[in-house]
């Protein structure tokens, strides 16, 4: 398969990243890859072995990088971390809002715990990411410096799916979200974008019948990878001031739904 690096040299020279989400897929890939491209690189998500590894292998590549761990529906500890982030490399201009959970179940089972883990992880703790971490955004966009606030969402926020309707639901707040957003934060000079790939198989789909329907999907067809997505976001931050690519659809090329 072809390398998904486009990018070359050391285009986010001189931003301080954070990554939510980041101790294993996209995220991880994404901030060893912000951290090949220039940028200062700060990792959060609950499992702090994890980031460990990830921050050592970023290291060990040349780049810079911290593992804060930190549950981001627990908002204290998020602000927390943005305080750190200041004290440490002074404001972040680019944050990718990552973290994120699919739980696939049909309505009628009635599965209200994992609902409500959806509702919490996908958008309330997207909400205080975007709480602690805009000030830095805004106050960077004053300096004159790029700011990029760069959400997670899905296909699964437009596409009608059987069984995805809560993680849907929370994928269409985050689409619609950012849209909405930029009305506010674009004449600051602050970007806001969304990032909607095509789904991977997860392992925690327990729904046969989802499981079965990806497992196919992934079977006939080159589907997206980590590092996919992560050159997409790199592209996206790594672009003139003036430009925002605000939603951007990922798809593998054969995919049809």
């Amino acid at each position: 398969m072809m390398s998904a690096a486009l990018l070359t040299g050391t285009p986010l020279a001189g931003r301080v990243a954070v990554v939510s989400g980041a101790s294993s897929g996209m995220g991880a890939v994404t901030a060893q890859r912000l951290a090949e491209l220039g940028a200062t690189v700060v990792v959060l998500a609950r499992r702090k072995e994890r980031l460990d590894g990830l921050v050592k292998n970023i290291e060990a590549a040349g780049g810079s990088a911290l593992a804060l761990a930190v549950d981001v529906t627990d908002r204290g500890a998020v602000q927390t971390a943005a305080d750190q982030v200041a004290d440490y490399f002074g404001k972040a201009d680019l944050v990718f809002n990552n973290a994120g959970v699919q739980l696939v179940s049909g309505i009628e089972e009635l599965k209200v715990d994992e609902w409500q883990r959806q509702i919490d992880l996908n958008i309330s703790g997207l909400m205080n990411v975007i709480a602690a971490f805009l000030p830095h955004l805004t106050d960077s966009a004053a300096q004159g410096k790029p700011a990029d606030l760069i959400n997670t969402s899905s296909i699964a926020a437009t596409r009608i799916l059987e069984k995805f309707s809560i993680y849907s639901g929370t994928k269409a707040y985050i689409s619609h979200l950012t849209r909405l957003l930029r009305v506010e934060l674009g004449r600051k000079m602050v970007r806001v974008a969304t990032i909607e790939p095509g789904t991977e198989l997860p392992d925690h789909v327990t729904d046969p019948d989802t499981s079965k329907l990806m497992a196919d999907l992934i079977h006939d067809i080159d589907v997206l990878q980590s590092a996919d997505i992560a050159e997409t976001v790199a592209f996206m931050a790594a672009v003139p001031r003036h430009v925002n690519l605000t939603e951007i659809t990922i798809l593998p090329t054969a995919q049809a739904i």
